[in-house]
């Protein structure tokens, strides 16, 4: 019998380097393949769609020759994506989790879903590389590694 339990500290990732496009389903089905569970999975591409349209526009400015950079990590514990562009950065006092106080802004909600849709959201330093997380189901009853060690 096949010996089915998951090494503690094995990681998998895959990196990806495209042009800024907002041709984007190809892409999320790939980034997604590994999460499984249906829900998940949903929740899951709704938030990294934003992200990486967040990237296109707001980062690369629609600019289809910068290009896009998305790593895919996938640890025992722990699903993580990096999306990084070409852009200046976020300033820190623009990450807010909350939606716009002005109904009728038409920026800002993004980055609520994204908080809504993740377990673990943090931007590097120049703020032009998002980290987001999700948790897998603990099959073996450990605990998790901090997704913030990956940045």
């Amino acid at each position: 019998m096949a010996d089915r339990t998951v090494k503690p500290h094995r990681f998998r990732w895959a990196d990806f380097v495209l042009p800024s496009t907002l041709q984007l389903a190809p892409l999320l089905e790939i980034l997604i393949e590994p999460v499984g569970c249906v829900d998940t999975s949903q929740r899951v591409e709704l938030g990294l769609h934003e992200a990486l349209v967040n990237a296109v526009r707001h980062g690369n400015a629609e600019n289809p020759r910068k290009q896009l950079r998305i790593r895919r990590i996938l640890t025992p514990h722990w699903l993580v994506w990096q999306v990084q562009d070409e852009g200046k950065g976020l300033p820190h006092h623009a990450r807010s989790a909350s939606l716009p106080i002005d109904l009728q802004a038409r920026n800002g909600r993004g980055l609520f879903l994204i908080h809504q849709c993740f377990d673990d959201v943090r931007w590097s330093q120049r703020g032009n590389r998002l980290q987001v997380a999700c948790r897998r189901p603990d099959l073996n009853g450990g605990g998790s590694l901090d997704p913030s060690v990956l940045l």
